[in-house]
């Protein structure tokens, strides 16, 4: 657990640096540099990652390290960090080819933290206290995000991915992706819950 928040907070604090440090270099404001890092679903899902993980190892008995202690909440980070790491590999990753630091950083965000994160719900997370409802109750998180960042594309005309840029796809198109995004997050809870069963049965 350690291992993986501090990997999942040296990425943060990697790819930070990098964003304001190129928004520097090349005469961009700063602060909008910093507003633009924390309008990426990637970045906000990472920061809950290892923020979760941090409180139940620093302060478990604290309302935040008890709450992201529960089965489901677990389970709700991993369906949110699952498809983080599927739509940039077989999305997004097509789109750029970063290089030194960035290439680092793309690693460590989009594909070691997702595989590391599974791999510790799988292994250590206690299995069988997560309910098929709570499976929809884990889109209101992505339904926010999703509904702040098309209200604030709609007004900075800034859209962090492009299958939400409403300006260059128009609102049908956009809302056709959030759809299938939001079906994506409904089947790897599936997913996760079958699991959650499966292992459960296993220790019996």
């Amino acid at each position: 657990m350690a291992i993986l928040a501090g990997a999942g907070w040296f990425a943060l604090l990697l790819q930070f640096y990098l964003i304001v440090s190129n928004a520097a270099v090349n005469g961009f404001p700063v602060f909008g540099a910093v507003i633009k890092f924390f309008s990426y679903f990637t970045i906000l899902t990472n920061i809950l990652v290892a923020w979760s993980l941090t409180a139940c190892l620093l302060k478990p008995q604290s309302t935040f390290g008890k709450f992201f202690s529960r089965s489901s909440v677990k389970a709700a980070i991993a369906d949110y960090i699952i498809i983080v790491g599927l739509v940039y590999n077989i999305i997004l990753s097509k789109l750029w080819d970063p290089q030194g630091l960035q290439l680092v950083a793309d690693v460590l965000l989009h594909q070691a933290v997702p595989v590391l994160y599974v791999l510790y719900w799988l292994v250590f997370v206690p299995k069988g206290y997560t309910k098929w409802t709570q499976i929809f109750r884990w889109l209101i998180y992505p339904f926010i995000y999703l509904l702040y960042i098309l209200v604030r594309g709609g007004y900075t005309g800034h859209f962090p991915y492009p299958f939400l840029d409403v300006n260059q796809l128009g609102i049908e198109r956009v809302a056709q992706y959030c759809g299938i995004i939001m079906a994506g997050f409904i089947a790897v809870g599936i997913l996760l819950l079958i699991a959650d069963r499966l292992m459960k049965k296993q220790k019996k």
